[in-house]
């Protein structure tokens, strides 16, 4: 049997989790396809105007310094990579917001797969961002294992 009792809390926290994260990597993907065959440059410029950012701000110079860099056919690869996670988040969240038993294992390997090029990032360039997310993926898998054996196949 795939089903599952209703999902508790922290199934849905976990679901909502993976449907924001899926949406945001679906709007970044239709934003990379919007960008195609523009002037990369010129559109960022026209943000910093609009939200009006100090266009001399450190890290603005290395955003148009890695912007520079971007021509169409890196924003069809970025879309094609984004649109894939995306749709593996979004089936991740609609499957535990349902309580779905295959969400869990889905949910565990995908997630615990990401780890180790976590924690190869964490010790190449450390920050408090990347600590964050190493340890929000640690507790995602530890609680859904945790919840995979507390309530067995068949029960």
């Amino acid at each position: 049997m795939t089903e599952r009792r209703d999902p508790d809390r922290g199934l849905r926290l976990i679901a909502a989790f993976k449907l924001l994260k899926g949406l945001a990597l679906l709007a970044l993907g239709i934003g990379a396809l919007k960008l195609l065959h523009k002037d990369v440059d010129d559109v960022v410029e026209h943000w910093i105007n609009i939200f009006q950012v100090d266009p001399h701000s450190h890290y603005i110079q290395l955003l148009l310094a890695k912007l520079s860099m971007v021509d169409d056919r890196r924003l069809k690869q970025l879309s094609v990579g984004t649109f894939f996670y995306s749709a593996i988040f979004l089936t991740e969240g609609i499957g535990l917001a349902l309580g779905k038993r295959w969400a869990e294992y889905l949910t565990i390997v995908t997630t615990a797969s990401l780890l180790p090029l976590e924690v190869y990032e964490l010790a190449k360039h450390a920050s408090v961002g990347k600590g964050v997310v190493l340890v929000i993926n640690l507790a995602v898998v530890a609680y859904l294992i945790r919840e995979l054996r507390r309530f067995p196949k068949g029960s």
